[in-house]
């Protein structure tokens, strides 16, 4: 048999996956959620910013 080189993809021992929707819609929701907190935490710090500026 010869042997497979690295990135070049057998095609017959390739299958057909399904595509699962439940699966890409709890990692977008996941997503959607992390972009969320880190935006929050965002503009808590440039609140903290704007107050310790003002108490400086």
């Amino acid at each position: 048999m010869p042997k497979e080189l690295p990135g070049k993809v057998n095609h017959k021992n390739k299958k057909n996956k399904k595509f699962d929707f439940l699966l890409y819609k709890n990692n977008t929701i996941k997503s959607l959620n992390e972009v969320e907190c880190f935006l929050r935490n965002i503009k808590n710090l440039s609140n903290y910013i704007k107050l310790y500026k003002i108490l400086k």
